[in-house]
């Protein structure tokens, strides 16, 4: 598929500005939003994705040129409809009241309360990305839902016929003053990203993240920026080489590399440099002993990324740098019909080259070798803040000095990727990375307004404790007791 698959009908400001005055409008008419009310709209969501499964796929799959379709059901269907579920289980939980504390204790012991009550921001605006286009459209919508708010969504022009079915099938369960979504290009994202939201939610990248909150300030609207960087990878001298870099690859060749937690860079021990690279082709060959036909191998979405991928190659290669390709049938990668890469390590690349200036995002992956883990830990932290970090390996200590000493938005132990499936953890990002973070209970609070609650007891202590004028010896007795 062309950049020609941007070209999209732009939702005009005014209506956008319609619906989200609709939704803000039918938001204070429902009043306190009941149990109910939000588990009704949690389970219409679910009905839209599975009702809409085999749409979804063949949109997905047209708007990537090709697309596996057992990875779109994997990562797209069920992982959309699992936090919707985990919601609907978890809620009445998430609703209650969470009491707190009263200082100093003597106002609790007369009977005085606080507590907290979890209420709804309003209307939710979201801004969904083209990688996982159904999955980062939907699984936002457990917390929002969940926290019983009203939600207008703005999916990538980049994925258009997905879009096009998910504004569909969405219209045919939600009135538009419940869940609505604009479709249209980088002058409708512009647009919706200054509309006075009650919060943003954005997942892109952190270039375009910029322009977002620019212009989500204008409004003063909170936003939580779910964003990327260059994920690294420390492969510990304990590692058992197999199945570390058949965990890695399967991550990184999932969707194509094309993944905000894809591992951007790998650090080898310098004398198994050799080993990794025999062991990462036995475990490409594994999984994909072709990849031009092989419907489980997905392509990269448009010409313009593949043409930004195979330039990075280039430069490295310009640069003399030790190129891999991963091609176990040796096929010509020229006669196809979408943009599909083979994976392709470079090793040893000079920092200044593009491969580990960007982020990534494709089946390329540089590999630097190093003598002691702590100069992986020193070069990790000699940049920007990654959304993820990985280490591999059985020794606890070197485990826990690489991941106590380095700062990122989540992490998973032999393995890639994972840490955001468990829908327990909070997902987010640190720095350039992301701010904010949501899934499960942690999405749940995200989008709810934590409302502080305190109720005086009957008794005038204030007027006992001197704390009214005239001020006299018992404020200033008071005063001095909480200096101790």
């Amino acid at each position: 598929m062309s950049d020609m698959n941007l070209e999209q009908q732009d939702t005009p400001l005014e209506v956008m500005q319609s619906t989200l005055e609709a939704q803000k409008r039918a938001y204070l008419a429902e009043g306190e939003v009941s149990f109910a009310a939000r588990f009704d709209r949690l389970e219409r969501a679910i009905n839209v994705v599975r009702k809409n499964e085999k749409r979804f796929v063949e949109a997905m799959t047209a708007d990537f040129g090709h697309r596996s379709e057992h990875q779109s059901l994997f990562t797209d269907i069920a992982s959309s409809v699992t936090p919707l579920r985990h919601a609907q289980k978890h809620m009445k939980q998430w609703m209650k009241r969470e009491k707190r504390k009263v200082t100093p204790a003597l106002l609790g012991l007369f009977g005085a309360k606080a507590w907290i009550d979890y209420q709804p921001l309003g209307v939710v605006g979201v801004i969904s990305p083209w990688n996982f286009p159904v999955n980062l459209t939907f699984a936002p919508l457990s917390g929002i839902l969940s926290a019983g708010n009203r939600c207008m969504i703005k999916p990538s022009e980049y994925t258009p016929a997905t879009s096009a079915a998910m504004a569909e099938a969405i219209a045919a369960e939600f009135d538009s003053s419940e869940i609505a979504i604009v479709v249209g290009g980088p002058a409708t994202g512009a647009d919706f990203s200054g509309l006075a939201f009650d919060h943003l939610l954005f997942t892109g990248a952190t270039s375009v993240a910029k322009h977002v909150m620019r212009a989500a300030s204008e409004n003063l609207v909170p936003v939580t920026l779910e964003l990327g960087g260059k994920s690294p990878v420390v492969i510990g001298r304990s590692a058992d080489m197999a199945p570390t870099t058949d965990s890695l690859m399967a991550g990184k060749m999932l969707n194509a590399g094309q993944i905000c937690l894809s591992p951007d860079y790998v650090f080898v021990p310098e004398e198994r440099m050799d080993e990794f690279v025999e062991s990462t082709k036995a475990s490409v060959k594994k999984m994909f002993p072709t990849l031009v036909d092989n419907p489980d191998y997905t392509s990269v979405v448009n010409e313009r990324h593949f043409k930004r991928l195979n330039g990075y190659v280039e430069e490295a290669k310009s640069a003399g740098a030790d190129v891999v390709e991963i091609n176990p049938a040796q096929e010509d990668f020229r006669q196809q019909p979408a943009h599909k890469i083979a994976p392709t390590l470079v090793l040893n690349p000079g920092d200044d080259l593009a491969v580990m200036q960007e982020e990534i995002f494709g089946p390329v992956l540089p590999v630097k070798s190093y003598a002691n883990v702590q100069d992986t830990i020193d070069y990790v932290n000699a940049h920007d803040r990654p959304l993820g970090l990985y280490y591999f390996g059985s020794d606890q200590a070197e485990a826990s000095q690489v991941v106590n000493h380095t700062t990122s938005g989540g992490v998973t132990l032999n393995d890639v990727i994972m840490h955001i499936s468990q829908e327990e953890l909070p997902f987010g990002g640190v720095g350039p990375s992301g701010m904010g973070s949501y899934h499960g209970a942690d999405g749940f609070k995200r989008f709810s307004h934590a409302k502080a609650v305190f109720k005086q007891t009957k008794v005038n202590l204030a007027e006992m404790m001197g704390m009214r004028p005239p001020y006299g010896e018992k404020l200033v007795k008071f005063a001095r007791s909480q200096l101790k």
